[in-house]
């Protein structure tokens, strides 16, 4: 009898402890390439709102400025998964082999653009002879070069002073510098400040320039794809849904990104959230689907990396720094 008992009682415990293995959640820490904000709002969803959480996963989130920092993050081991410029990977992998893949594109459309108070710019050619302040870290650092090329000038046209991003706004609003370099996902953010400056901007897409191309992008470390697999997939499907939750509801978005950091402003995160929407949800995902990453414009995109940073193009197959096999369809 005291046999038996003792055989189910450590039956019950192994069972309780594989139970316990089984429904234990996989842990992933999810990098940014930027400050958290509303352009961000995914992650926040996906954490908040359960998605990631109903697919097994105990999400951390480790912050960055730049996606160098975030690619260097990803290839040490710092951080598993997160977004980054693909620009910044091709880059990366040419010069030190970086050990990351792109798995999905978030802006299938650059996001890259010249913000000048109204009446002083109407065209982007109108930059000519301006002072330009930008951020030290932005990827659109990389493509200047090629916008200012496609529209007949060079950086000898312009005045580029490198400033903290935090300045840029008020280097603008006091005409400290004509013109600033930001994503259109800081729409809300820039022309709320004009306002209150008693200012209207004028903002110019660089995708006006015919600047096409993917830009922020979901890379992941080497490590994670090859070690965890099943989780990489997992996270990508949950990510997936709260990119689409987000889209249906803006506001609740915004709300999960202020939960986690609440020294946000909620409003101008809602106004974040609706510019990042624009550069993942448009006429591409409507006909290459959410997240593709097509040959074509993968290698349009690498043609103006290297020709921005003077790179032999053929030194980067464009498809060996991305793997479409772990991102579900839409």
């Amino acid at each position: 009898m005291l046999k038996q008992f003792a055989k189910s009682f450590l039956g019950g415990t192994v069972l309780f402890a594989g139970l316990a293995v089984a429904n234990a959640a996989d842990k992933v820490v999810f990098q940014l390439d930027w400050l958290p904000g509303g352009d961000k709002a995914a992650i926040y969803v996906c954490i908040q709102k359960g998605f990631c959480p109903d697919a097994g996963l105990d999400v951390t989130i480790e912050g960055a400025r730049g996606s160098s920092e975030a690619i260097t993050k990803l290839s040490t081991g710092v951080s598993d998964i997160g977004s980054a410029g693909i620009g910044a990977v091709m880059s990366a992998t040419v010069s030190e082999n970086a050990p990351v893949t792109a798995v999905m594109s978030l802006f299938n459309n650059g996001p890259h653009a010249f913000y000048a108070v109204k009446g002083t710019m109407e065209t982007i050619a109108d930059v000519k002879g301006k002072a330009v302040a930008t951020s030290p870290f932005t990827e659109s650092n990389i493509y200047l070069p090629l916008v200012l090329s496609d529209i007949g000038m060079s950086d000898g046209d312009i005045t580029l002073n490198k400033v903290d991003p935090g300045a840029l706004g008020p280097m603008l609003m006091t005409g400290a510098t004509d013109v600033i370099i930001a994503w259109m996902t800081d729409v809300t953010r820039y022309t709320n400040q004009a306002e209150k400056a008693g200012k209207e901007l004028v903002i110019l897409p660089w995708s006006d320039a015919g600047l096409e191309l993917y830009s922020a992008s979901i890379v992941a470390s080497d490590r994670f794809l090859e070690g965890r697999p099943e989780v990489a997939r997992r996270f990508l499907a949950a990510y997936k849904q709260s990119l689409q939750f987000a889209r249906d509801n803006p506001s609740e978005a915004a709300q999960a990104v202020v939960a986690m950091v609440p020294e946000l402003d909620a409003e101008n995160v809602e106004g974040q959230v609706k510019d990042m929407l624009a550069l993942v949800f448009n006429e591409d995902t409507e006909r290459d689907g959410l997240g593709a990453i097509t040959a074509e414009r993968l290698q349009a995109t690498w043609e103006r990396v290297s020709a921005a940073q003077g790179v032999d193009a053929s030194k980067l197959d464009p498809e060996s720094i991305v793997d479409r096999s772990f991102t579900p369809e839409s």
